[in-house]
């Protein structure tokens, strides 16, 4: 068991979200039927401060709100999600990306963000590096070079992107 944390965007930015998907709806014609069809994405000609073709608006409103960083487990150092270097791709940005939101758990807790940070780096154990699965026993049942955690800046990272 552990628990898993998450970077959610400041309430200011949610509020400006919730504007641009007010702003979005109420230009909607919500009778067109090819609108609807589309799942209410604009025309490709139709310019536009956002990208419309790909997301409705509802997507748009919560595209990147919910970025997992990492789990804390029993036992195990913390483990982060840099998502394929998606969002940062060092300790530096990592901790960049954190400032600028909020941190909440996975039981939808709000986290003191500066406190979370300190936690984190500081929690320590097992790191499942190559070296830990070459002393113990390997499992048989799956390839464990592809789950083996990398080291970045120090941090534990996890190999994969989909670990919750």
């Amino acid at each position: 068991m552990g628990t898993n944390y998450y970077r959610i965007p400041p309430s200011k930015e949610m509020l400006e979200r919730h504007q641009r998907l007010c702003d979005r709806a109420n230009r909607l014609d919500w009778f067109d039927v090819s609108l609807i069809g589309r799942g209410f994405a604009t025309i490709k000609d139709e310019k536009s401060e956002f990208d419309w073709d790909r997301l409705n608006p509802w997507d748009e409103f919560l595209q990147d709100t919910n970025i997992h960083l990492g789990k804390r487990s029993g036992g195990w150092k913390f483990c982060w999600n840099f998502h394929n270097n998606k969002y940062y791709s060092n300790k530096e940005g990592l901790l960049k990306f954190i400032r600028s939101g909020r941190v909440v758990d996975e039981y939808g807790q709000l986290q003191d963000t500066e406190e979370f940070i300190k936690m984190a780096l500081e929690w320590d154990g097992i790191i499942a590096d190559e070296e830990y699965f070459k002393k113990s026993e390997k499992p048989t049942w799956f390839n464990w070079r592809d789950h083996v955690d990398k080291v970045i800046d120090g941090l534990r990272v996890s190999s994969s992107v989909d670990f919750c």
